[in-house]
């Protein structure tokens, strides 16, 4: 078992439900699923199919709000973004655009425009998609590439329940999260590509590069 996160094989097993074995990374504490237990990429677009986020959606647009709201604040006039893993409705974007800032829509499955992964951006958004995300450290390598000097990813997911809680805890439950982050695995993140890391929310975290 090598983890998707750090590549290390410090790995024991975390949990144990009815669907699927989680793992543990000793090493950056990373909670994951094993490859055998991963949707084919045709089950995972079928999931995604089922979503009905629309950018009409008021509750939608407040949820992603606590993401894009102190993300607006802190950027300046004519900062352009790219929100990765937009989903089959893309919705933050236009709410940015509402706002004055230019950005782009990427996503595997519903927006794979290859152009927008050759660009740099201000800053770069990721709500709800990187628990989903089958190897985390290729896709950051990415977007540490993609990110200006100074600019900031803002990462939305929920902090991952202790062993005590994540029996009952909902959000491993969807089949398409295998990847699951606590306070220590994103430090670690931050560490790693020298970003600085600032807990915005529950489960809103941004890193900053060059600060």
């Amino acid at each position: 078992m090598i983890c998707p996160l750090c590549s290390r094989d410090k790995t024991i097993e975390f949990y144990q439900d009815k669907k699927r074995p989680y793992w543990l990374c000793q090493h950056c504490e990373l909670v994951y699923v094993a490859e055998a237990d991963i949707l084919s990429p045709a089950e995972e677009k079928a999931e995604y199919d089922k979503h009905q986020n629309q950018a009409e959606d008021l509750g939608y647009r407040q949820f992603l709000n606590r993401c894009l709201e102190p993300l607006i604040n802190r950027l300046s006039p004519g900062a352009k973004g790219l929100d990765f893993g937009c989903g089959p409705g893309p919705t933050l974007s236009l709410m940015a655009m509402e706002q004055g800032f230019d950005m782009e829509n990427y996503d595997p499955f519903y927006a794979h425009k290859a152009e927008l992964l050759k660009q740099q951006y201000d800053f770069i958004t990721m709500t709800e998609v990187i628990e989903h995300v089958r190897h985390p450290r290729l896709v950051l390598d990415l977007l540490k590439g993609l990110l200006k000097p100074g600019g900031t990813l803002a990462v939305m997911t929920k902090r991952r329940a202790e062993p005590e809680r994540f029996g009952g805890w909902h959000y491993k439950n969807d089949p398409t999260h295998i990847r699951f982050y606590n306070e220590f695995s994103l430090g670690y993140i931050a560490q790693h590509y020298g970003w600085t890391i600032e807990l915005i929310d529950k489960d809103v975290v941004f890193f900053s590069d060059g600060l």
